[in-house]
Parts: structure tokens; C-alpha cells; sequence
């Protein structure tokens, strides 16, 4: 039995960004996908259930404190409207490490789901820690999920992680919207030749092993790594997922 969103909550569709391993980029990936929505005229959501390893308030400059009331507690809108909820924002400092266990860990993200007022969220992405264990887990049998995305790099030992996180879907039934590629090439700004700099890719390989579709190829940028640490990744130019947002969009079809 799924659980259920606050009773305020109004959540149109739900994703969850996952990858097999860590050192990927998946956060950055969640948020220029919620940017790539947000473009689009959606209003967008963040639920970081990185728990221990939370980044994306950073990202997107986001600090104070979550407001709470009798009836639940509520995001923090980034600057450009971007609802975002994640365990940085209830700590003192940004900086305090979150030691708990597992089960402990996989009852806040319910928390998020059940007791934050999402409110008129057409997209709201889940931006899910590494790996297969009991976050990604507790998602994916706790949160009616539209479907995955799952992010990969062109490193060949990524397409057995990338298996992984594929098996474990189509084992708990979650639809895979399409794969995102992050590192994917260097292009030299002074050329214009691309470099492979972790070798070929093998994205393509992946996605017709599993028919699942390519939603989009992110090269290594410098600016966008200075926009993520400023806390500036809303005011990102190019994006590279417009493919990806397209994709999303076909899911209003469906309701």
C-alpha cells in the first residue's frame, strides 16, 4: 500500500532520480531537470532524500527554516519558484553530519511525502541517494512514482551499476522514464572539438539493451559546476535536457 500525501498536498506527477553509484552528478541532474520543468511553465518540487548527503539547497541557494503549521510544514521556494524540502534546511548548520541508521533515514523521507504541504506541484522530483538500499526502497514502495530517471556516466564499469538500478525497477514494478548521461564529453572552448575524457560512451549500448530511451547527454562544464557552488543553478543557460523535458511532458497525457 502506497502512502498517502498530506491531505493539502496537490502532487500531478511524481520521479525519482536514481543512480546506481555515487560521483555521478544525479543532484545536479535533478536539478536541471526541475529547471528544464520549471522552463516549461510547471511549477516544480525538490524532495532531496539524500538524507546523509544532501546538496541540493546549495545548488539552488536555498536557506531559512522550514515553516510548519497544525496542518504540516512547508518547502522553501528557491528564487525562481522552485519548492524545495530537504535535511539541510532543518539542521543549525549546513554542516552538521546526519548520523542515524537506515530505518530512521527511510522514515524522514515518508516524512517528507506525508507531512510536507506540496502545494499545486505539477512535477516533483525525488532525488534519491546512490545505490539500491533502503531509501531508493522505501521510495519506490512507499511513493506512487510516475516512473525513474535513471543517471549514468560514460565510465564502462557504469553500465553494470546501471543494470543494477535497472533490475531493481523493473523488480519493484516502477516504469524507467529514460536514461541522462552527466560527464558525457568536454567540448574545448577554444576549438570546439569534443573530448571524450572518460572514454567512449556507452550510453547508447545501455539503452537499447534494456529499450529504454536516451533523454539527454550533459557534457563537463565549468560554468555550470561555478553556477552549483554559487548557488546560481537556476541561471544556467543551456541546460542540455530540453529532449528530457519533452519526454516528462507526454506524462500529462496520460491524466
Amino acid at each position: 500500500m502506497f502512502e498517502q500525501p498530506n491531505d493539502l498536498s496537490k502532487i500531478r506527477h511524481t520521479i525519482a532520480v536514481v543512480s546506481g553509484k555515487g560521483g555521478v552528478g544525479k543532484s545536479m541532474v535533478t536539478g536541471l531537470l526541475s529547471i528544464a520543468m520549471a522552463r516549461k511553465g510547471r511549477h516544480v518540487g525538490i524532495m532531496d532524500a539524500d538524507i546523509t548527503g544532501p546538496s541540493i539547497p546549495k545548488m539552488f541557494g536555498v536557506k531559512g527554516e522550514v515553516r510548519a503549521s497544525e496542518a504540516g510544514a512547508f518547502p522553501v521556494p528557491s528564487a525562481g519558484g522552485i519548492d524545495v524540502v530537504s535535511m539541510n534546511l532543518f539542521l543549525e548548520h549546513s554542516t552538521d553530519p546526519v548520523v542515524w541508521r537506515g530505518p530512521v533515514i527511510s522514515g524522514v523521507v515518508k516524512q517528507f511525502w506525508s507531512d510536507i504541504i506540496w502545494n499545486d506541484v505539477d512535477y516533483l522530483f525525488i532525488d534519491m541517494p546512490p545505490g539500491t538500499g533502503d531509501v531508493p526502497l522505501t521510495v519506490m514502495q512507499s511513493i506512487k512514482l510516475d516512473g525513474i530517471v535513471i543517471v549514468t556516466s560514460p565510465q564502462e564499469l557504469v553500465s553494470m551499476i546501471v543494470s543494477k538500478a535497472v533490475k531493481m525497477a523493473s523488480a519493484m514494478n516502477v516504469p524507467i522514464l529514460g536514461l541522462v548521461e552527466n560527464m558525457s564529453y568536454f567540448e574545448c572552448p577554444d576549438c570546439g572539438k569534443r573530448h571524450e575524457i572518460f572514454g567512449k560512451s556507452h550510453l547508447d549500448d545501455i539503452a537499447r539493451e534494456y529499450d529504454l530511451k536516451v533523454l539527454g547527454r550533459i557534457p563537463m562544464q565549468p560554468n555550470l559546476a561555478v553556477q552549483c557552488d554559487a548557488g546560481q543553478i537556476e541561471n544556467v543557460e543551456n541546460i542540455y535536457l530540453n529532449e528530457a523535458a519533452e519526454e516528462l511532458l507526454k506524462l500529462e497525457e496520460n491524466k
